[in-house]
């Protein structure tokens, strides 16, 4: 259900939904800029971090928040990192993890829900294996369920 929130970037109330709390304006105005830093990367492949937040009067955070998003990607090895794995600090090119660390924390989840649902099978008396699943309910289900 919607809420009245203020844009982070405008301050303007607007009906946030979920995602970034950014109203349809500014939302619009960001993916304008991704395009302008895409068409320049494709007319210009390679440009370093540097050369496109100078060319094209962008924030490096701004271009750091595209990375982050894995809608850029860097290229070569060369020089500083630009970004660090959240979870070990290991430079990395797009995301926000590194491989192995999205690797192992898929794994835990895996593990993690696996122990749920075989909780929730003891509990339940199911004995069988298989997944626990979910479906959509209308209004007169949930009435005719009680």
């Amino acid at each position: 259900m919607p809420e009245l929130k203020n844009c982070k970037r405008c301050g303007k109330l607007f009906n946030y939904v979920g995602g970034n709390a950014i109203c349809n304006t500014c939302r619009h105005e960001e993916e304008a800029e991704f395009q302008r830093i895409k068409k320049y990367l494709m007319e210009n492949p390679g440009a370093s971090i540097y050369q496109v937040a100078s060319e094209l009067d962008i924030r490096i955070d701004k271009i750091k928040k595209y990375l982050r998003d894995g809608r850029l990607e860097i290229i070569g090895d060369e020089g500083l990192p630009v970004l660090l794995c959240e979870r070990c600090g290991k430079a990395i090119k797009t995301g926000k993890f590194c491989d192995e660390c999205s690797r192992n924390m898929s794994a835990e989840f895996s593990k993690t829900a696996s122990k749920i649902e075989e909780k929730l099978r003891l509990e339940n008396g199911h004995s069988q294996a298989g997944s626990i699943g979910m479906r959509y309910l209308l209004k007169d289900d949930r009435r005719n369920r009680r």
